[in-house]
């Protein structure tokens, strides 16, 4: 697969200006990545992407079997790109990107060529419009944390990618963003033929594409916006109670990016009802009353905060990340239900923060090495009260660019 896919790029590129007029830009990476944790964490692709440590799980002689070293060492996120720009057509500039890595798109493929970005994009000159899968709307590409691979600031920052049409105005640093986009490697939670799985399937049903509009500024040193986004989902299918027909979660994002001299300072906030789906926390409930035919369904969210800290230029680079989560109620304490059955992400945590040291040093143009301590701390909810467990986890990766 990966030979045939070099072929296809090598062949392309011989022949791009002579006969064809495109221009081709064949690029990637490979960033080998070793990382320790010291307890058993919930994560995905082997726990190389971190969310939070497990809860304390006692065994019958009282020993916490999710407590101990473990440590493992993965190559999957090595990337291969091509960037084509074409001639011009109904008067735009035109290009096409597609890019992958070796995650797979679940668990089970792990190891597997996986498709990150594949789109097309016509740029005129005060708007623009792409189509294809590229970054999640409501995960701001310009204002990224600068964590270790595949972590990425999850589940404070999100993280995902979607099948979209993205439109695009620029008008003296104001910008406005809408898009439309699609599940396929991120999908919703909900109940399937009596199953509680994670399928496209709910987001298919409902026939409405997640909706997100942004407006941001983008000046030469500063950016900075808001978001909000609507997610309409079917979360049961076949539908058995008309309460669950059709469910609406809305979440919202104020987010910026500063630079000042050598260091860029970059920071989000989520109001995030049920954003399972961009690696994040948060997600809804059905709430069973005095009937178990009668449900109502409810979201239950998490209020989000993350900052970065790096420094953007020297061979020396020390960076900083912080973040900070905290559970809503999925239900308010005067309530009362039968039955509680919960879709998503976090629900017995109350609060969860990280703290995630690094530093990057510059080998050379196109090699750099960047060593990591992140520490996550969890505060979960049982019914003896609070229960916090903490992750420490060392990590180092070589990355040589090309």
């Amino acid at each position: 697969m990966l030979a045939t896919m070099v072929a296809v790029m090598t062949s392309a590129m011989g022949q791009s200006d002579t006969t064809r007029k495109f221009k081709f830009d064949f690029h990637g990476f490979v960033n080998p990545h070793y990382y320790a944790d010291s307890r058993s964490v919930v994560g995905g692709r082997e726990d190389m992407m971190h969310f939070y440590p497990k809860p304390v799980g006692l065994d019958a002689q009282g020993i916490d079997t999710n407590d101990g070293w473990q440590a493992n060492m993965m190559a999957i996120t090595a990337r291969l790109g091509l960037r084509v720009t074409g001639p011009d057509a109904l008067g735009a500039h035109t290009s096409a990107y597609v890019e992958g890595d070796f995650t797979g798109s679940t668990n089970a493929t792990i190891n597997n060529l996986r498709l990150r970005h594949a789109y097309i994009d016509l740029l005129w000159k005060n708007h623009g419009l792409l189509i294809g899968q590229y970054w999640y709307p409501m995960q701001i590409h310009e204002v990224m944390p600068l964590t270790n691979p595949l972590n990425m600031g999850a589940p404070f920052a999100l993280y995902a990618r979607q099948p979209q049409v993205r439109y695009e105005y620029h008008l003296l640093g104001l910008e406005a963003v809408a898009a439309a986009s699609w599940q396929l490697d991120n999908m919703s939670q909900g109940e399937l033929n009596g199953q509680h799985i994670s399928s496209t399937a709910f987001a298919r049903h409902s026939l409405i594409p997640e909706l997100t509009a942004q407006l941001r500024y983008n000046g030469d040193k500063i950016f900075f916006g808001a978001a909000v986004n609507a997610k309409t989902i079917q979360p049961q299918i076949p539908v058995t109670t008309l309460d669950k027909r059709l469910h609406t979660s809305l979440s919202y994002t104020l987010f910026g990016k500063i630079k000042l001299g050598p260091v860029t300072i970059k920071a989000q906030t989520l109001l995030n009802n049920s954003l399972y789906e961009g690696c994040s926390l948060g997600g809804y409930a059905f709430l069973y009353g005095s009937s178990m035919n009668h449900a109502f369904v409810r979201d239950w969210h998490f209020n989000t905060v993350w900052l970065d800290i790096s420094r953007n230029r020297g061979r020396l680079r020390p960076g900083l990340f912080a973040g900070y989560a905290k559970r809503g109620y999925i239900v308010e304490p005067t309530e009362d239900f039968l039955h509680i059955e919960t879709f998503g992400r976090g629900d017995n945590l109350s609060y969860l923060w990280r703290i995630q040291p690094r530093m990057t040093f510059y080998l050379s143009d196109i090699m750099f090495c960047t060593a990591e301590a992140e520490y996550t701390y969890a505060n979960y909810l049982t019914n003896n009260g609070p229960d916090p467990v903490g992750n420490l986890r060392l990590s180092l990766t070589l990355q040589y660019n090309f």
